[in-house]
């Protein structure tokens, strides 16, 4: 847009945890808007996780944020066409763009899981990105690696 930003919109908390990242993890989760549904997958899939790490001291909701923490990346690449050649450049991600990656990633992966409900998939991806494996942590190592492998260019971002 030429004139001026779009204003950000307000998320409310979640009902049951207060929190704002639960909601907007929802929101990425939930398709055809159906909100509530969504709501009831993230729930028992935490229920799943306390279940599945039942040794841990930290709740679920703390294991969640440990495995968004350890799925998020730094650093991305991004083309930059300069001279009629495109680059590979690689350039740091800003704060919000992080938490979205890291939450669709989780999410693209536990819809490709193998097993019975969403809510188990999510929960394995979750415990899978909580122990520093499982395919949202090969892809945060991945988005890693390319921008390791490129960082010759890295004097093209501006």
């Amino acid at each position: 847009m030429r004139k001026s930003t779009p204003k950000k919109r307000v998320i409310l908390p979640d009902p049951v945890f207060g929190e704002v990242k639960v909601t907007k993890f929802v929101n990425h989760l939930m398709l055809d808007g159906k909100k509530s549904i969504s709501f009831e997958i993230f729930y028992k899939a935490l229920e799943i996780v306390k279940s599945k790490l039942p040794n841990e001291e930290k709740t679920a909701l703390d294991i969640w944020k440990t495995a968004l923490e350890n799925v998020t990346p730094q650093v991305e690449v991004k083309s930059r066409r300069i001279g009629g050649a495109t680059f590979q450049v690689p350039t740091e991600i800003r704060a919000d763009r992080k938490e979205s990656i890291s939450m669709k990633n989780i999410i693209i992966y536990a819809r490709k899981r193998s097993g019975r409900s969403m809510s188990e998939k999510l929960a394995g991806e979750i415990v899978d990105a909580y122990n520093s494996q499982g395919g949202a942590f090969k892809r945060k190592e991945e988005i890693h690696r390319m921008a390791e492998a490129n960082r010759a260019f890295a004097h093209f971002r501006f």
